[in-house]
């Protein structure tokens, strides 16, 4: 009977949240405050959105286009150096590959925090503050241990006599990983794919940072920027985030089956 309950009382404390967001979407923006951000969205209406969509700042649009041109170059240039350079680290038992291997470990242990400041100074010695290359690079530089982790589990449990056979019939090592070993991490291409979306998706201090009240706004910074000092539309902002949320819940229930494959390969291959 109690572990019933438990699981009840868990669940509750992660759906609330969500019930609270949802609700308020189609719920009129004077009715939400206080007591009444739990209540029933009675009369329903759509007049959230539809601001939301049809404001002539375009202030949702502009941070929807940020976003999606920051995750998608982000996450392509991630993926694939991470690939290679797994491939690298797994294939490879020398000096060279244990160094490289304690950096990356240190680079996991390091919060973004942390590195931010002398980022943006190294940023700005090469010309790449307040531009959204700039901010790529961050992302680039911060998220590939992660991936080359993911990745490497993958390419331990694939055996290496397929590129040696490869070699036989002549492919080089580039194509023998582009062409072999490339097409069989898919699990794992989309397990990262995935988390590195959702984590550059939600990021909210390296934009704001890195690219600047002025020079651009993702859909967090619009959140940010949508909050009046002495004004609240509770409606638009609710609105705002639901928005926000379903280009990345589209993206993973695409690659959901391939993410579950991942999840499952890894924890049995190593």
């Amino acid at each position: 009977m109690r572990r019933p309950l438990v699981t009840l009382a868990v669940t509750s404390v992660f759906f609330v949240p969500l019930y609270v967001a949802l609700v308020n979407v189609v719920k009129p923006s004077a009715l939400i405050p206080g007591a009444g951000a739990i209540a029933l969205p009675i009369p329903p209406t759509l007049d959230n959105l539809s601001a939301v969509l049809t404001d002539p700042t375009n202030l949702f649009w502009a941070s929807l286009a940020n976003s999606v041109i920051v995750t998608t170059l982000s996450v392509i240039a991630l993926t694939l150096l991470s690939a290679m350079l797994a491939h690298y680290l797994a294939r490879t038992a020398g000096r060279w590959g244990r160094l490289i291997t304690v950096l990356l470990l240190c680079g996991l242990m390091i919060p973004p925090q942390v590195i931010l400041v002398p980022i943006t100074q190294v940023l700005r010695a090469f010309g790449l503050m307040t531009t959204v290359q700039g901010l790529v690079l961050f992302n680039v530089g911060y998220y590939i241990p992660f991936g080359v982790f993911v990745f490497t589990g993958f390419l331990k449990g694939i055996p290496a006599d397929l590129e040696e056979a490869a070699a036989i019939d002549g492919a080089g090592r580039g194509q023998a990983f582009w062409r072999i070993v490339f097409p069989l991490l898919r699990p794992a291409t989309a397990s990262v794919l995935i988390f590195l979306s959702v984590w550059i998706w939600n990021d909210f201090l390296s934009p704001l940072i890195i690219l600047g009240p002025g020079q651009g706004t993702t859909v967090t910074t619009g959140i940010y920027r949508s909050l009046g000092q002495y004004s609240f539309d509770y409606g638009g902002v609710f609105a705002l985030m639901f928005l926000s949320t379903l280009p990345v819940l589209i993206f993973y229930l695409a690659l959901q089956k391939q993410f579950v494959k991942g999840l499952t390969g890894g924890a049995t291959k190593g």
